[in-house]
């Protein structure tokens, strides 16, 4: 196997790349005078089962972009495998239709790496499972739950945990997580008046004199993380935190954490850090490198990786 990275995020591939002990492909990714993406693959790649690493974080366009041109360039070179590995799918949000005349771009995306010539595809907690049914290639989908599970247990093991889901449709996601750490589950009940925007309505569960811990797959905005944080702590909880897979965190969002009653916010590196993020006392980066790798890994060598997550 041969690993090849764009430049979403760089420390990343590197951190995956030490992890594989395996020399990132040398690439040339560079842009002309008006922006336009040129791709020169400039080591042999006939014949190898490639791995190309690229987040289609912000600015999205861009970098899904160069992953399409990326793949091509490999197909075009005679790779024998293209693995297009997404730790952040970027449009996965928009995965069907919220009114008429709107698109399904989570689908479109998924025709674009596919025609581009992408063998198969490695992601990290999608918005929604079937996104994977989009894809006519095989498509393998990793969970960060055991990599959040393993830090709970080792920072957070001597407090009464309740694991929250800061929606109804992330109660499977919190409910893996309760299992995996031996917590209670509790429900926040929103009604979502218009994107970006959220109202807590309901917390479903008792979270009484406990340490809640808010879990989700991406924070944009924050806004439902830091209402849901308000409402559990007026409901009586000793403190709150948060884990998510994804941290978009546009705009404001790392200000709002910060104001928020959140003890802390812990995110995956899937997408890579902002300075805001960095210099953040309450927003902490936990590194996917070691999960990515072995999936990669047990993807090169045809072995299974579902038995990751057993």
């Amino acid at each position: 196997m041969k690993i090849l990275t764009g430049n979403s995020n760089r420390p990343l591939a590197e951190a995956i790349s030490a992890k594989l002990a395996l020399p990132l492909v040398k690439a040339n990714i560079r842009r002309f005078s008006d922006n336009e993406i040129f791709v020169e693959i400039l080591e042999n790649v006939r014949g190898e089962d490639m791995f190309v690493i690229q987040s289609t974080s912000f600015p999205a366009n861009d970098h899904l972009m160069e992953l399409l041109i990326t793949i091509d360039a490999l197909r075009r070179s005679s790779a024998r495998r293209i693995t297009a590995v997404i730790p952040y799918y970027g449009y996965a949000r928009q995965d069907r239709r919220t009114g008429p005349r709107t698109p399904i771009s989570a689908k479109l995306v998924a025709n674009l790496l596919t025609h581009a010539g992408a063998s198969r595809v490695l992601t990290l907690d999608l918005h929604a499972a079937q996104i994977q049914g989009f894809f006519d290639i095989p498509v393998d989908n990793l969970f960060a739950g055991p990599v959040f599970s393993k830090d709970i247990q080792e920072t957070l093991s001597n407090r009464n945990l309740t694991v929250v889901s800061p929606d109804v449709g992330g109660v499977v996601r919190a409910r893996a997580i309760a299992k995996r750490i031996d917590a209670d589950l509790a429900i926040i009940d929103k009604r979502r008046e218009q994107a970006g925007v959220s109202e807590v309505m309901n917390v479903i569960g008792d979270v009484k004199d406990r340490d809640c811990i808010l879990i989700d797959d991406i924070v944009d905005s924050a806004g439902t993380l830091c209402n849901a944080s308000v409402a559990l702590m007026d409901q009586g909880a000793k403190s709150v935190s948060a884990y998510v897979t994804h941290g978009v965190l546009s705009g404001g969002a790392v200000a709002r954490v910060a104001a928020s009653p959140m003890e802390k916010m812990v995110i995956t590196d899937s997408i890579q850090a902002t300075e805001a993020v960095r210099v953040s006392p309450n927003v902490r980066p936990l590194s996917i490198a070691s999960l990515m790798a072995e999936a990669m890994k047990r993807i090169s060598e045809e072995s299974s990786v579902s038995s990751l997550f057993d």
